[in-house]
């Protein structure tokens, strides 16, 4: 679990006596089918805080914010609608409707310490929309060098709000890469992107040298998994199928040792057999295990998966986690 003694231990590559665990369990699995998620967490306690239950039978005490159907705006003025309780909304509405209203665009004045998934990169999709984004990205022009300076200024606000508070362990959360690479490329990427997080998570590791920085980041995203590293990032969680266990193991075994808390491969759990999941976890603890840590696993559980699956799932965890 998160910022228990061996998951810290794995980050510091302290010799921790299992092989930690992170797992999710989206708000929408409780909403459909709470009787069989309680029942999952009183078999495999060790994967949940102690005491951990939920209140079911009041969806608005499960899902918050986004997770709830209907339409929200952030204080950027982006929209997110959702249909589906207790999953994650989508942005579809932009306030940057052209280009050049990035010059206008106002930077919010909150300063709550707020860092929600997709605080940078993503932010500037969310606020221009796909399309609009990748076209500033490809003129690299004033505007998308205006637009991430803006987002730059805002997480370095939040960041300053929040940075005595982190208590050992900071949690990040933006997604960089597409399932095939980075959709604005490399060079792109270490342009723009890069230097916003080094510059937060500089921050961090000024005030607080001791602090870790833990981030997750969906999409094949192993060409900058050294630059994450090198922006002060101590654990990276990436994905399993988007990076390729071949990549992982070359890019955070051999070529340097890099801590993940490895993403298992969630496209799979709803499909694959008990032997089968149970196969999958075995290779990737058999491929990336170190006694010294650097390894944690990571399983996120939504309501296509059946329950039988999301039992094998843990089983195997259990298995493996113990692995010599």
């Amino acid at each position: 679990m998160f910022g228990d003694i061996d998951f810290l231990k794995a980050i510091r590559m302290e010799s921790p006596e299992v092989i930690p665990t992170t797992v999710g369990l989206l708000p929408a699995m409780w909403i459909r089918d709470g009787k069989a998620m309680e029942q999952l967490v009183k078999d495999f306690p060790q994967f949940f805080p102690a005491g951990y239950s939920v209140d079911y039978s009041d969806p608005s005490s499960i899902a918050h914010g986004t997770y709830r159907v209907g339409e929200h705006v952030d204080e950027w003025g982006c929209v997110w609608s959702n249909v589906d309780e207790g999953m994650e909304a989508i942005v579809t509405g932009h306030p940057v409707k052209n280009p050049e209203d990035v010059f206008t665009l106002q930077i919010p004045q909150n300063r709550d310490g707020r860092l929600p998934h997709g605080f940078m990169y993503l932010r500037l999709l969310d606020l221009c929309g796909f399309d609009n984004a990748m076209y500033m990205f490809a003129e690299e022009g004033e505007e998308i060098e205006t637009l991430v300076s803006k987002v730059l200024e805002y997480n370095v606000n939040q960041v300053e709000a929040i940075i005595d508070n982190f208590n050992g362990l900071a949690v990040f959360g933006d997604d960089q890469g597409m399932q095939n690479g980075l959709v604005i490329g490399v060079d792109r990427w270490r342009k723009y992107l890069k230097p916003c997080y080094k510059k937060l998570y500089g921050m961090i590791k000024e005030r607080h040298p001791e602090t870790l920085i833990y981030m997750h980041t969906d999409g094949c995203i192993h060409e900058i998994m050294p630059d994450l590293v090198e922006c002060g990032v101590d654990m990276i969680n990436p994905q399993f199928r988007a990076n390729g266990l071949d990549n992982l193991v070359r890019v955070c075994r051999q070529e340097q040792i890099i801590p993940i808390n490895l993403d298992l491969d969630r496209q799979l759990f709803p499909f694959a057999s008990p032997a089968q999941l149970d196969e999958h976890v075995h290779e990737c603890v058999e491929a990336l295990y170190l006694p010294q840590g650097g390894l944690s696993l990571n399983v996120e559980l939504n309501y296509e998966t059946p329950i039988e699956n999301c039992a094998a799932i843990l089983e195997a965890l259990e298995k493996y986690r113990h692995y010599r």
